[in-house]
């Protein structure tokens, strides 16, 4: 089945998208450097390590909520529009047998349309935690898994993961969370901060960061 969970809003969903930006102006950042970053989906102009100021500030803040034996591994962050649509248009084509409408929706379960995207503002990020040699702990799914991939277990609070899984991601939001962040709960890897989604979620009354143009 496509459809999301009832008690997950969407990105898509308006309550998301009518939500205003008002852009504050904030400097992308190198994440590199300061925190541990993955290269597997690294470009030549090293956009995927960015991310807003105030977002990677937060980040090195739930770093230090983290016990010991524990690092983010941050695998992207600012992504290109054109990246984004590219991914988003591509996903939505596999998605065979829906009204053009429904596509629309079941896509934003695992890639934002990009007129709402938060990686296009250096808002978001896709994370996951690592030992101190850099081995990846057990999440249940590899990030960037699809919810057909995954069979669900995508879903931040999927059913049916292991117990080591479960808590690792429990202990990933113990630190993201009180550094502000949020998750977007159709993939436990993805976090972020003062973009719509955000703003839906802590009942701001706008968004803190649009769409910004990457320059190196």
């Amino acid at each position: 089945m496509w459809q999301s969970s009832n008690d997950v809003v969407l990105i898509s969903d308006p309550r998301v998208t009518s939500i205003p930006v008002r852009e504050c102006g904030e400097p992308l950042a190198d994440v590199r450097g300061r925190l541990r970053v993955d290269s597997r989906l690294a470009d030549e102009q090293g956009a995927y390590a960015h991310l807003r100021e105030g977002v990677l500030r937060r980040l090195e803040q739930a770093q230090g909520l983290l016990p010991d034996g524990y690092h983010l591994l941050i695998v992207e962050g600012y992504r290109p529009v054109a990246t984004q649509r590219r991914i988003f248009d591509e996903y939505r084509a596999t998605l065979t047998g829906l009204t053009p409408a429904e596509s629309y929706v079941a896509a934003s379960r695992y890639v934002s349309p990009v007129e709402v995207a938060p990686h296009t503002a250096g808002a978001a990020v896709d994370l996951t935690l690592c030992s101190p040699d850099g081995t990846e702990y057990d999440m249940g799914t590899q990030v960037n898994d699809n919810p057909e991939q995954s069979d669900g277990a995508c879903y931040t609070a999927a059913p049916g993961i292991s117990d080591d899984a479960r808590a690792h991601r429990k202990l990933l939001a113990a630190a993201l969370e009180p550094a502000g962040l949020v998750n977007y709960p159709t993939e436990w890897w993805h976090w972020s901060y003062g973009d719509r989604y955000w703003a839906m979620s802590t009942q701001a009354e706008h968004a803190l960061y649009g769409p910004v143009e990457f320059t190196v």
